[in-house]
């Protein structure tokens, strides 16, 4: 897959997508880069550190987070994409599921679109990816956290967007899929979601795991947020062991050096 001027070459190691927040209230780094040259350095700094894709968002996707005007979305998050294009050799991801945001950062100049709600919330989303010719991670998600079986009703729903974007115009190799960690899911899905984490491997796509910093591994080990990053390297190594492609993480350098000590042995 091609995204933006870099070639991802799926199989060969694990990516590192950094996490860029604009935004005041998101659960991990809310109000840090809400300032547009703190944001850049901040995206410098992790592109330095090791990071593949800068993925940057305008609207916190955190639990009862309140939504915010696709107006408001693009305002935070274009010029940021426009400097970042500009100034940074690493493709740029916006963190959407806004067709009128997503449009707007494209034309700014991000190279990928990444839909927590995998295009089934706006219906003009897919048709934007197709146009542009936009690699798009594609998210599982859900209103309510009940499944008959978890792992198959995950698997269906994400064979319905991946057949939603086919129909669309997307082409099968600029789509990544995510299996959703702390999103319509309890706790205990999580975990078991992690265990088969390989299964999603099946579809034939490869695999973006964001589980940075989530409320999983605070509750697993009963720490806050800050204290979370011991428990974020083990849950992605587990991830790339079981078939993870990308991990998508708030601190990059210890996170790329987990992985690369990772791909070391399994690759």
């Amino acid at each position: 897959m091609n995204i933006g001027k870099k070639e991802f070459n799926w199989g060969s190691r694990t990516y590192i997508m950094g996490i860029l927040n604009r935004t005041p209230d998101s659960f991990s780094d809310g109000g840090q880069y809400i300032e547009l040259e703190k944001a850049a350095e901040h995206a410098f700094a992790m592109a330095a550190e090791g990071a593949d894709i800068i993925d940057v968002g305008g609207e916190s996707t955190r639990p009862g987070f309140a939504p915010v005007s696709a107006g408001m979305e693009i305002e935070r998050v274009v010029p940021l994409i426009e400097k970042l294009s500009r100034t940074c050799d690493i493709p740029i991801s916006v963190d959407t599921y806004r067709a009128e945001t997503a449009e707007a950062a494209i034309q700014a100049g991000a190279a990928m679109i990444n839909d927590i709600w995998g295009l089934m919330a706006d219906p003009q989303m897919a048709d934007v990816a197709a146009r542009y010719q936009t690699p798009v991670c594609i998210m599982h998600n859900k209103q309510v956290p009940e499944y008959d079986n978890l792992i198959e009703d995950v698997k269906k729903e994400l064979h319905k967007s991946v057949e939603l974007a086919l129909k669309s115009g997307i082409k099968a190799e600029n789509i990544i899929l995510d299996p959703g960690i702390g999103f319509g899911k309890t706790y205990e899905h999580n975990i078991l979601l992690m265990r088969n984490l390989e299964q999603l491997k099946a579809l034939g796509f490869p695999v973006l795991l964001g589980i940075s910093r989530k409320s999983m591994i605070g509750l697993t080990l009963d720490l806050p947020i800050s204290q979370r990053l011991e428990g974020t390297i083990a849950a992605n190594v587990l991830g790339i062991v079981k078939g993870a492609d990308i991990i998508r993480v708030h601190d990059v350098e210890a996170n790329w050096r987990a992985a690369e000590m990772t791909d070391k042995i399994i690759r």
